[in-house]
């Protein structure tokens, strides 16, 4: 095997490098919106709910769209989907430093940038480099490509922050919306490592309606979809609300870009060896681990006195627990069902994410201008985190390709 992949190593080196470098901006330009959310809601008048509210829209859009466009990628290929996306990115970011209604950050921030993630990040791209190498060295690219996803969390954050203070909010979404334009070049690597191309395994008779059903009828599967939710829910909540909790603490707006820099950088080494370890040791094995970790890390944060060097330390550990759950789980969707359909089914588990981002985002908005404080969103997700931890201990890890082959679903 070492030597497959030694053999097929020139051909899959440029698709790893730009499918990295793919993630590195796409997830990277995700990860920083939340630096808008103090400047934007005071220059237009709103309420934190506001944009909170137009960011789980986008999660959630995301999520939805990353679906569609996960059967398409995989029935008539990825490079017009991914071309797709980054068009949606670009004009997403762009109208959203002209939006001033509701309506317009809403259809800006939310559907435009959440279609434009759909089309660029994990879902489309993470099969693309499993495809690329062997089946043993599966674990190794997506732990890659999830790593990459978060030097872009370490490396764009901080960038964005010193665009706002260098050009202000407006301008610095403009000039960032521009440079999303770059991942239609890196896209091009990735367009003959589609479902469409795959002709490994057996052939799958169905629509892609029958072929959701018949997965979703894997006890499994639904489990793994069900945990997924809260993954979203941690990340996504973290990620909005993470900047603007610890300016209400007292401290500088640059200390929270410095906490999800943070996150990003030490996630690069977690999903790494997430991805490592998930070839190596039962994936539902290390994903309760990784749940169960994270309650334990928000506990010690929420119950402890508040200091930046707490700060550091929650992210640096949640850093590690961040997208470390993104390896074994799209890893356990190839393990169920193969790489044919890999990107549409993983699109089903990730809409369950997006819906649990949409939840946590939109929530800690409602319950902060509630409260005046996160204290409720923070307990509540650490619940949710021990749920995700019980629901993915009985998962099996076992083929399921016989179950997407059966006969017409009525």
């Amino acid at each position: 095997m070492k030597e497959t992949f030694e053999k097929r190593l020139p051909s899959a080196l440029p698709v790893l490098a730009c499918g990295c470098l793919m993630l590195v901006l796409s997830v990277g330009y995700r990860a920083g919106f939340g630096i808008f959310m103090q400047p934007m809601s005071e220059a237009n008048d709103w309420g934190r709910n506001v944009l909170s509210f137009a960011l789980a829209v986008q999660n959630l859009a995301w999520g939805v769209i990353a679906v569609f466009a996960g059967g398409l990628a995989d029935r008539y290929g990825n490079l017009k989907v991914m071309l797709a996306g980054v068009l949606c990115y670009v004009v997403g970011m762009w109208g959203m430093s002209y939006a001033s209604t509701y309506a317009e950050i809403i259809a800006t921030a939310g559907i435009l940038v959440g279609a434009g993630i759909a089309g660029t990040a994990f879902g489309i791209v993470l099969p693309a480099l499993a495809r690329a190498v062997p089946e043993n060295r599966r674990g190794w690219a997506l732990g890659l490509g999830t790593a990459a996803g978060s030097f872009g969390q370490f490396l764009v954050v901080p960038f964005m922050q010193e665009m706002v203070d260098l050009a202000g909010w407006f301008r610095a979404l403009q000039i960032i919306g521009l440079s999303a334009l770059t991942m239609a070049v890196l896209a091009l690597p990735l367009a003959p490592y589609s479902g469409s191309s795959d002709k490994s395994g057996m052939s799958i008779e169905g629509s892609l309606w029958q072929i959701m059903i018949r997965a979703l009828g894997v006890r499994s599967y639904r489990l793994l979809v069900a945990g997924f939710f809260v993954c979203g829910f941690h990340v996504a909540f973290i990620t909005v609300h993470m900047p603007g909790y610890v300016v209400d603490l007292g401290f500088s707006p640059k200390v929270g870009a410095w906490s999800i820099s943070l996150i990003g950088l030490c996630n690069i080494f977690g999903a790494y060896s997430s991805g490592i370890l998930s070839g190596k040791r039962p994936k539902r094995t290390l994903l309760t681990f990784i749940y169960a970790a994270r309650v334990a890390v928000i506990l010690l944060f929420l119950f402890t006195p508040v200091s930046l060097g707490s700060i550091l330390l929650f992210s640096a550990f949640m850093g590690f627990l961040w997208l470390a759950t993104v390896p074994p789980t799209t890893g356990l969707v190839a393990v169920f069902f193969g790489t044919r359909y890999m990107t549409f089914l993983y699109g089903i588990v990730f809409l369950s994410h997006q819906v649990g981002s949409f939840i946590g985002i939109w929530l800690g908005g409602v319950l902060y201008e509630i409260f005046g404080n996160y204290n409720a969103i923070w307990i509540a997700g650490a619940v949710l985190g021990l749920i995700a931890a019980v629901l993915h201990w009985p998962i099996k890890e076992q083929s399921h390709v016989g179950d997407l082959q059966r006969v017409s679903v009525h």
